[in-house]
């Protein structure tokens, strides 16, 4: 549903009600951009150059607003990163960040853009949302003094963070989030002392906000939905694809549909370190996504969301997701299981011999059962199941079950869990279940191609099983319940011995 608006003539009192009335449905946009990286970030550059490339990203990323605007949108997500770029020391980024005031201080930035310093970025953004009347959400740096009495105070002298910030459609700024776990090579921001748990609330629903690799977390991620019952979430990423698990698209979908909220995903656009696939998606459905190896331009995507789907559609019953797996017996295999890496984390494997059948693998607790049929068992192909139950410590530290069935990359079975993008195998059926010790477990179907399956052909059972519905064969490259044991996480995410730089 477009929105149409009031013609000029219109008392000023009916504008009021007509922006504060609720609204059933909302058009959401989302922008993966290109971004334009500084020509280098080994040395500090003058302010005034930062400056002109920060005012390049956003030309770009006021075009999106205008036509987002212009086609209904009444929000738009812009990715992280996506003002300045990445790679930066503390020294290097110092020159882009601004002082982001507490939206508590009622702050139109497009009005009074002095009031807080020097912040010609934020009165940018804030004027593109002001004369656009369109929520925009950006990801740009906070800088915060601090003195030698605080024992955490950088030697520097002042605390820099990764930050969100949203202007609502008359400018004003509503939202701030400071990432609270930081990828390991985010060298030049801080960790937050605390998780901020950050919400704001529209005409069209109550959203909360958080960043990229946050996305992992218990805190803020899994309470901002659950303790501070948010519709939609807005999620700026910079998210660089590491197949065949850490797809974004297929990740980010599976989280809102296990979550049962709206997400807004935008993510940069840069091939040469795969960073592509954003996407709108809602509960029960993956509105619009994008995903692009092939071209360097960025993509605008809009599709109508629910305002408050918790309201909207009856929730469906909770899944138990080990109770199918718990209840039959293992499948017996004469066959020996094998090793595999994937992202650092080393998977049991067993091979997949026929065109169907059953078959289980374990790791410590997680049992993962397999039943399925192939149109034909090609020779030229291999596929296997796998089960990891283990601490993952490269570029942070998060506790993971996970079962997949996965095409291998070549016939070796040493390449099974490096990344492929194309399958001609088709799977009729399938039926993927895993004993797992926890209930944020994230179901996803990857295809040949890097696409999406679509809804009409899977379903997610009651008793845990990843199940294929239809007649439509299948050319799978990854079927994986992706779960996560938060009580088994380091307190943060993102420290851990085994960062790397």
């Amino acid at each position: 549903m477009i929105i149409s608006y009031f013609p000029k003539y219109v008392a000023v009192l009916a504008l009021f009600v007509l922006s504060v009335s609720a609204l059933d449905t909302f058009i959401a946009a989302v922008y993966e951009h290109a971004v334009i990286l500084p020509n280098r970030t080994e040395t500090p550059v003058s302010k005034e150059e930062t400056l002109l490339l920060m005012s390049k990203n956003i030309d770009v990323l006021e075009k999106a607003i205008k036509l987002a605007a212009r086609k209904g949108a009444h929000i738009i997500v812009t990715p992280e990163d996506g003002i300045y770029g990445w790679v930066f020391t503390r020294e290097t980024i110092y020159p882009y960040l601004e002082d982001i005031p507490d939206p508590e201080v009622n702050w139109i930035p497009c009005r009074d853009p002095q009031r807080f310093g020097h912040t010609p970025v934020q009165e940018r953004l804030s004027c593109l949302a002001k004369n656009n009347s369109i929520y925009v959400v950006a990801n740009i740096g906070d800088k915060k003094p601090c003195s030698a009495s605080d024992p955490q105070c950088p030697p520097d002298g002042r605390y820099q963070y990764n930050t969100d910030v949203v202007f609502d459609s008359e400018g004003r700024l509503v939202a701030r989030y400071h990432k609270y776990n930081l990828f390991a090579p985010e060298i030049q921001f801080d960790f937050p002392k605390n998780s901020e748990f950050v919400t704001f609330d529209t005409p069209f629903g109550k959203f909360g906000i958080f960043t990229c690799f946050d996305i992992f977390s218990h805190e803020p991620a899994v309470v901002v939905v659950e303790e501070f019952q948010v519709d939609s979430v807005v999620y700026p990423t910079a998210w660089y694809n590491t197949l065949p698990l850490l797809s974004a698209v297929p990740f980010h979908s599976a989280w809102a549909r296990a979550m049962g909220v709206n997400l807004l995903a935008a993510n940069t656009h840069n091939t040469s370190m795969h960073m592509t696939g954003s996407g709108i998606y809602a509960p029960d459905a993956v509105k619009v996504y994008h995903y692009d190896m092939e071209t360097e331009s960025g993509q605008l995507m809009l599709s109508e969301l629910k305002s408050w789907p918790r309201r909207e559609t009856i929730s469906p019953a909770a899944v138990d997701w080990s109770a199918y797996a718990r209840a039959v017996k293992p499948f017996s295999s004469e066959q020996l299981n094998f090793p595999g890496m994937i992202y650092f984390d080393e998977f049991t494997f067993t091979e997949l011999k026929r065109n169907a059948g059953n078959y289980t693998v374990c790791q410590k607790d997680l049992c993962c059962h397999l039943t399925y049929r192939m149109s034909e068992k090609r020779t030229d192909e291999v596929y296997a199941l796998g089960a990891f139950d283990g601490l993952h410590t490269v570029e942070g530290q998060y506790y993971l079950q996970i079962c997949t069935l996965l095409k291998c990359q070549t016939t070796e079975l040493r390449t099974c869990g490096e990344p492929v993008g194309s399958a001609f195998t088709k799977f009729e059926e399938f039926s993927l279940s895993g004993t797992f010790g926890t209930s944020y477990v994230f179901p996803q179907i990857l295809l040949s191609g890097s696409q999406l399956a679509s809804e009409t052909h899977y379903k997610v059972s009651r008793d845990g099983r990843l199940q294929s519905r239809g007649q439509t064969p299948l050319p799978v490259l990854v079927l994986a319940l992706y779960g996560r044991v938060f009580e088994r996480d380091p307190p943060r995410l993102g420290q851990g011995p085994g960062r790397r730089q």
